[in-house]
């Protein structure tokens, strides 16, 4: 089967992807919004400008486009991007979030495509053992929640990193995945990476009880 997959480079998006892969689907390309406001209701947004090198890492055609980000305002845009792909279905990251997930099946539906959602619903706690245990290079680049501290940012998700933050998830009731927005995720490696991404400087911005982990250079290496 031909699809498109929405792709922001995070764990979710990134996770989807190798799963319909694993099924052996074929995917024509990458989609990717890149929204101007940062409390984008429906896409990811620290350091979005990796996106064509992650892109190049995976060896797989990525269409980008700028959306301003606003409520309902980047459906619009998210369709007119998919109205042009010739392709039968949509792979989204979609885990949790019924906003996301029910404007997804609007649009996939309006577009005569089907919507895919491997990630739906699956518990949370097993879903981040499968990616780290799959081999993915996962980086924390964005926290906003009790017990996430500026010492989190730019961590690898590994698996000291997942009993740390289970023992968070339990006292502060924070999602996993950081699926209310708790953490942002970043990957660099993975096992349908023909590349790996190499951060060579990045900076943490904290203000009061949040932060970024913004990657400020960063290039490709060929794996063995």
């Amino acid at each position: 089967m031909q699809a498109a997959s929405l792709f922001t480079g995070g764990k979710d998006s990134t996770y989807s992807l190798y799963i319909v892969q694993q099924w052996g689907w074929e995917i024509k390309c990458l989609v990717t919004l890149l929204p101007q406001a940062s409390d984008s209701w429906m896409f990811h947004y620290p350091n979005l400008h990796l996106i064509s090198q992650i892109a190049e890492a995976l060896d797989i055609p990525l269409i980008k486009r700028e959306t301003e980000g606003k409520k309902e305002r980047e459906l619009i845009d998210l369709k007119r991007v998919l109205s042009s792909i010739d392709v039968g279905s949509v792979v989204s990251g979609a885990t949790a979030s019924e906003y996301q997930r029910v404007r997804l099946d609007q649009i996939a539906y309006q577009l005569n495509l089907k919507h895919f959602a491997p990630l739906w619903h699956k518990n949370q706690e097993k879903l981040l053992l499968e990616m780290i245990h799959a081999g993915f290079k996962i980086s924390m680049v964005g926290c906003s929640a009790y017990g996430l501290d500026k010492s989190w940012l730019g961590r690898e998700i590994d698996i000291n990193c997942f009993k740390e933050l289970k023992k968070i998830s339990q006292r502060y009731g924070i999602s996993m995945v950081g699926e209310g927005g708790e953490f942002e995720s970043l990957v660099t490696d993975g096992p349908n990476f023909k590349k790996r991404l190499i951060i060579d400087e990045a900076a943490k911005e904290w203000k009061r009880d949040r932060g970024i982990y913004r990657v400020k250079r960063a290039h490709l290496e060929e794996k063995d």
